[in-house]
């Protein structure tokens, strides 16, 4: 049988240091910091979802209150496929600056604007244009699906019809 790196109470052998670099970034508060340090995808509170997004108390048709078209991604720490998802959307922040923002909804804290929006599985992302309905994708899309849907749901021009 071979020896495990890990000791009975949780802690690392030969890692120590590592485990709990890991363990920290487990902990959502840390997450939350190490993102708004590195200035990626903006989190959204309920408040500010109302002055960027969608202010549904004063609406109750879909009016837009952003200035560009918006990825709005609902997720939780807790979620691997959100977590995976995470650096991927961090990555199109930056590729899209200035064209498309790109948000981040914790639905494990934000719950009435998960509620509004009916979310019952994360990640789930709405594309919203500037014009027009947002639409709703669930799941862990890869980068070049998500890149798609921008291109496509959000910057093409309107199809006059």
């Amino acid at each position: 049988m071979s020896s495990l790196p890990f000791e009975k109470n949780g802690t690392t052998k030969e890692q120590p240091e590592a485990f709990y670099k890991h363990r920290e970034a487990m902990n959502h508060s840390s997450v939350e910091q190490l993102i708004e340090r590195n200035h990626m995808s903006t989190h959204l509170n309920t408040q500010e979802f109302k002055d960027k997004v969608f202010n549904y108390d004063s609406n109750s048709e879909w009016k837009f209150a952003g200035e560009r078209p918006a990825v709005i991604d609902f997720w939780a720490p807790w979620c691997g496929p959100c977590r995976v998802v995470g650096p991927v959307l961090d990555e199109l922040s930056k590729e899209y600056e200035g064209r498309v923002d790109i948000y981040k909804v914790n639905v494990d804290d934000e719950h009435e604007v998960a509620g509004v929006f009916g979310i019952r599985s994360i990640p789930s992302m709405l594309f919203v244009p500037t014009s027009g309905q947002p639409k709703m994708a669930v799941g862990a899309l890869p980068k070049e699906a998500l890149k798609e849907a921008i291109e496509k749901e959000l910057l093409a021009p309107p199809v006059q019809g």
